[in-house]
């Protein structure tokens, strides 16, 4: 059985093990700085790469309010993920694992942070706060969040002004964590 990994933007066919073994070599390249043995990042993004259960749409949005706090939506909405992006997304999030409401992982998302950041989008921000959004809105690489107006949109928007409220972020904080925090597949 022939399975698709995704390098660098080029799709290659490869039967299974191989393709395991085929990420590993590309991750070896002078792109990227990890460790040979990150056999667990590896599985991550192979399980996280061919079982996602995101979507889109807006019934999925709503339904994130009835999960189980503790389950995961997981998975990349529109595009393929890629594994050097991923390595480089989970390696910069780690700088932020003091704070609890930051996903450790942009392809792995705890229902219960998603249902706590969701309402914290229609907060409404002081002048100083709505600045930093405002930054953010106009420097992050999808020009907001996320690149559609899907539940990453809103989770990822309630977090920013979680973040500006709760912990004093500027606009390039935002942006650094919404850029690490690209869920949507592909490359940067």
């Amino acid at each position: 059985m022939s399975r698709i990994c995704y390098l660098n933007r080029r799709t290659v066919v490869l039967g299974g093990a191989f393709c395991a073994a085929a990420v590993l070599s590309f991750l070896k390249g002078p792109d990227l700085a990890m460790a040979d043995g990150d056999a667990d990042l590896l599985r991550r993004f192979k399980y996280l790469s061919q079982n996602g259960n995101s979507t889109c749409s807006a019934k999925f949005t709503e339904s994130i309010a009835t999960m189980p706090a503790m389950s995961r939506i997981t998975g990349s909405c529109c595009s393929p993920m890629e594994m050097k992006r991923y390595a480089e997304q989970v390696s910069g999030l780690a700088r932020y694992r003091d704070i609890a409401m930051i996903p450790s992982d942009p392809y792995d998302i705890q229902a219960g942070i998603a249902q706590k950041m969701m309402p914290y989008y229609d907060v409404k921000l002081s002048g100083d706060e709505q600045q930093a959004y405002d930054y953010a809105m106009a420097n992050s690489n999808e020009k907001g969040p996320c690149c559609c107006p899907c539940w990453r949109w809103k989770v990822y928007g309630g977090l920013a002004k979680f973040l500006i409220r709760e912990h004093g972020f500027t606009g390039k904080q935002v942006v650094d964590v919404w850029d690490l925090s690209d869920g949507c597949g592909g490359g940067e």
